[in-house]
Formats: C-alpha cells, sequence, structure tokens
C-alpha cells in the first residue's frame, strides 16, 4: 500500500477545510425527519453549494460536469467532510452515488446529457427501484414485468423498500423484460419517471419515525425504450455495475464517525456513574472499546488500501465487500456497547437532559443509531452474501449450491 500524499493532494485538503469552514455556518439545521419537502429542499440545497464550489461528484468525470479527481482525493473529501460535520448527501444518495455513475459508465450520449449535470446541480432527485417482496438479497428473482409495446415498456409489478420514491423525480428500475429466460438473463435497467401515469407510491413509516423507503405499484406505467440503460436483458450486468458503486465508498464516512463515537463513548463512560466509581472504571469495558478502536482502525487501513489499489489500477478490489462485511457488524457491536454504558437511558430515543454534553453527544443519538444500525449488515447486499462473495472472489472456494 502506498497513500502518501502529494503536495498537490495536500493543497486540496487544505482548500476543503477553508471552504467548509466559511460555508457550513451558514447552512440551516437537518429538518424533522417526517417532513420530506424540507428534507428534499435542504440537502438538494446542499448538493447546490457543492456543485458551485466544485465539489459535486468530486470523482466523476470532467466532460459529465464532474471535478476528475483521484481516487485518494476523493479520499480526501469523504473525510473531511464527515469530520466537519457537513449533511450527509440524503435524498441525493440514489443519483449521486447509484444512478449518476452507471450513467457515464452505460448510458447514451442523450441520457447523459439529460441527468447528470441536474443530479450533480440537486435539481434531479433519483429513487432505486430494485427489491421486491420475493426478491430481496436474490435480487435476480424480480418479477415486476415489461412488456415491448412499439417504442414503450410496459411495466406491471410491485417494487418495495423503494430509497426517496416520495420526493423522487427518477427511478432506477430493474424489470423482466423475459420470463423465458435464466433469472439472470432476462432483466433490464430502465429510468423511470416518477409522474408517469399509472404509478402507485405507499411511504413505509420505519420505527424511526420516518419513511425513506416506499412500496411502488405499476399498473400498465409506460416507460419510452428510450429510457433503457444498456441493452434489452443484459441488465443484470448494468446492475453490477450500479452495486460496485454502491459498495466502493459507500461506508468510508461512517467509519470515520464509528471512529468518533468511540471516542465520544469513552467521554461518557468516564461520566456515568456505577456505585462509588464510574462505568470507565470497568476493565471490561474498557478492553471492548480498545478492541472496537483497533477495528475501526484497521478498517481505515483497509479503506486506503483500496484506494491505493484504485489509483494505481484504475479498479477497486473485491476488497469492498470484506469491508462492507467486517464494518458493518462492527458498528453494532459498538452501538451494543454503547447501550451498555448507557443502561436505562438506551430505551428512550428521548435525550435525558445535559449529563452527556462533556462528550459533546447526546443519549438519544446513540439510541437512535443503535437501531439504525439494525439494517447495516442487510442494505447494501447481507452479511451472508457478503460472506459468499469473499468466499468466492477472494478466497477461491466452489460456489455454494
Amino acid at each position: 500500500m502506498d497513500l502518501r500524499y502529494s503536495p498537490e493532494e495536500q493543497q486540496f485538503r487544505h482548500e476543503l477545510r477553508d471552504w467548509l469552514a466559511r460555508v457550513l455556518p451558514t447552512v440551516p439545521p437537518k429538518p424533522a425527519a417526517d417532513d420530506w419537502p424540507a428534507r428534499r429542499a435542504h440537502d438538494t440545497a446542499w448538493q447546490r453549494l457543492l456543485f458551485e464550489a466544485g465539489y459535486a461528484g468530486i470523482n466523476w468525470p470532467r466532460d459529465y460536469g464532474g471535478r476528475g479527481a483521484t481516487p485518494t482525493e476523493h479520499l480526501i473529501f469523504l473525510e473531511e467532510t464527515e469530520r466537519a460535520g457537513a449533511p450527509y448527501v440524503g435524498v441525493n444518495f440514489v443519483g449521486l452515488l447509484h444512478a449518476g455513475p452507471t450513467l457515464v459508465a452505460e448510458g447514451t450520449d442523450e441520457q447523459r446529457a439529460r441527468h447528470l449535470r441536474p443530479i450533480l446541480r440537486g435539481d434531479e432527485v433519483w429513487c432505486q427501484g430494485f427489491s421486491e417482496p420475493g426478491a430481496g438479497s436474490d435480487l435476480a428473482s424480480l418479477r415486476t414485468r415489461a412488456v415491448r409495446d412499439g417504442d414503450h415498456y410496459v411495466v406491471s409489478g410491485h417494487k418495495l423498500w423503494t430509497s426517496y420514491a416520495t420526493v423522487a423525480d427518477h427511478c432506477e428500475l430493474l424489470v423482466r423484460t423475459d420470463p423465458d429466460a435464466p433469472k439472470h438473463k432476462g432483466i433490464t435497467w430502465l429510468i423511470l419517471p416518477m409522474d408517469s401515469p399509472g404509478l402507485d407510491v405507499r411511504p413505509i413509516e420505519t420505527v424511526l419515525g420516518s419513511s425513506e423507503f416506499s412500496e411502488v405499484y405499476f399498473d400498465d406505467v409506460r416507460i419510452p425504450v428510450t429510457n433503457r440503460v444498456g441493452e434489452e436483458n443484459d441488465g443484470w450486468r448494468v446492475t453490477m455495475v450500479t452495486l460496485s458503486f454502491e459498495r466502493g465508498t459507500a461506508w468510508v464516512d461512517q467509519i470515520v464517525d464509528s471512529m468518533r463515537l468511540v471516542t465520544d463513548l469513552v467521554a461518557i463512560a468516564k461520566t456515568v456513574t456505577r456505585r462509588s466509581a464510574t462505568a470507565w472504571d470497568d476493565v471490561g469495558l474498557r478492553r471492548d472499546v480498545g478492541h472496537l478502536a483497533a477495528e475501526f482502525d484497521a478498517l481505515w487501513a483497509l479503506v486506503k488500501r483500496g484506494v491505493s489499489q484504485a489509483q494505481a489500477t484504475g479498479v477497486p478490489g473485491v476488497g469492498a465487500s470484506v469491508l462492507k462485511l467486517r464494518y458493518t457488524e462492527a458498528r453494532q457491536r459498538l452501538m451494543d456497547l454503547a447501550a451498555r454504558v448507557l443502561e436505562r437511558a438506551a430505551l428512550s430515543r428521548t435525550d435525558i437532559g445535559a449529563l452527556w454534553s462533556l462528550s459533546g453527544r447526546h443519549s438519544g443519538e446513540f439510541v437512535e443509531e443503535r437501531i439504525n444500525s439494525l439494517s447495516y449488515t442487510i442494505a447494501a447486499g447481507t452479511s451472508q452474501i457478503q460472506r459468499n462473495i469473499v468466499g468466492e472472489r477472494i478466497l477461491g472456494l466452489p460456489r455454494e449450491r
């Protein structure tokens, strides 16, 4: 691994820090989780600020509106924005991290001209229409049907866990165009305008009280053939391109956040009393915190290794599955450890007062993140799927029957 920062990269870091220091105090606070019009306005306004400053789509090619940054500069950007507490990508997640990069790699010139700059500016919000009630981890089992009718596909079916469907302008949609082909061979990737007649979007409220996900029903929805990305029935290959972006640097900001969470948890443990001592006086707790701190440090080194490999070869390694697997399970252990420290306060999402102010992190944040972390070993490919990838593609073990 060789990840020594060049003078140009160090200069990039300093310029980014200066820009964040000037701009972040002007950004309004994050809206309530259930106020979707306000959340869209907040997230897209931040995206426009990034675009105007030249930081939107930082690793996208310059020809498509990006900065053409190196993998190392991209890593610096993710690290610095997270450390500074900048807004998360939010409702722009699918467009910026999935659909946009897929169009760069697989789209036509017309599709790129139509969508890429609006995505970078925050003018377009996208959602993801992949999963179905019977096709989650086994995504290739999807059954939503698209039948060719002249210059259109006519789509009927049902999608589940469609991210940001309530505020999206477009959807990256997987459909089955050949029901008689092997399940990986009859899939097509389409761009769906979310104002199309025949769509029924039904939000799903999560245990956290928000509704990032929706069910979407399709009743003879017509999608132009010109909205197809890649060839008909070649959608599984295009989907693997999409998912490779999701599994590449998607967890970088959360690894940085986890390292900060460990520090905050230590401060809390030194404040909480246990009879005549503090929680931090517990040798077992200190040992567990040390193990997690070391694991997140190792994961950060693994991130740098992947970036170094991408810098040298132009292709991220298959180690992304190792990173995703180990990070998501470590994050869950960290949040379980936080519950041990918080004790009864871990039962309430409402902050219990100023007791934790020394850490700069309130108890309610730990409780909410503990609940949220339960999804991490499912989202972007379950831990079981990641273990299969590691076993087959890295270790060369026989495929599972």
